[in-house]
């Protein structure tokens, strides 16, 4: 069985923190990037709760003239223009292409789903476009995850299973959902991410501070996800 592995772009490949300078100069404080990343996935998720939909970078300038009312901060619209620039450029961390090219070498399957529009993809822009053999979107299902439509996106796009996938991410939320729609899952613990000891709720399969020590378990702790190599 081909053995698919799907990750999330935003803060597991590309580095959110590098946002962190533009958050001083217009909030005086670099953390709000966290709370503004924060409220953005919870309105992702409750336009998707309320049949409701509107692309991430528009709901991201939303949420921050939201934060802009919370702080008492007026913004201006080269800020939001350069917040919106922000989020298509980001780098990415350092670990990511040393982990990707163990990953492609031992004969994995690579794509992505994100919530960030494409054409072209903050992934893209990062220069890590190429590692993958496709990008899917939410746009195209017109909801945001942890819907289980948007894991289907992935499925029937690729004609496998969901037991042939998994997802890696750092966000809990999306390994639940990942894990809920029939897939494995690998958290990479992320600053500012860790698993959720809540036993009602799926674990990951696998956790690992960066994306070559996850690589590393997947490959030789668990011989059911590596694929066949070619002969």
């Amino acid at each position: 069985m081909d053995r698919v592995l799907v990750f999330d772009v935003n803060e597991t490949l590309i580095d959110i923190e590098s946002m962190n300078p533009l958050f001083e100069r217009v909030f005086g404080d670099a953390r709000v990037v966290r709370e503004w990343f924060g409220q953005l996935i919870t309105y992702s998720m409750t336009a998707t709760l309320c049949d409701r939909w509107t692309d991430f970078f528009t709901l991201g300038q939303g949420v921050l003239g939201m934060l802009a009312g919370v702080h008492g901060v007026e913004i201006t619209p080269d800020d939001v223009a350069d917040v919106t620039e922000a989020m298509r450029t980001m780098p990415a961390h350092p670990d990511v292409e040393p982990g990707l090219t163990r990953l492609l070498d031992a004969g994995f399957r690579l794509v992505t789903l994100t919530n960030s529009p494409g054409a072209p993809s903050p992934l893209d822009n990062a220069g890590l476009g190429a590692y993958f053999e496709r990008e899917f979107t939410v746009e195209d299902a017109r909801a945001y995850k942890p819907a289980p439509q948007v894991y289907r996106l992935v499925t029937e796009g690729l004609g496998v299973p969901p037991s042939a996938c998994l997802m890696v991410t750092c966000h809990v939320w999306d390994s639940v959902g990942a894990q809920s729609a029939g897939f494995s899952a690998g958290l990479i613990t992320r600053r500012g991410n860790a698993p959720l000891p809540v036993a009602a709720l799926p674990q990951p399969d696998f956790v690992a501070p960066d994306l070559p020590s996850l690589a590393g378990q997947m490959i030789e702790g668990r011989p059911g996800w590596v694929p066949d190599r070619p002969s």
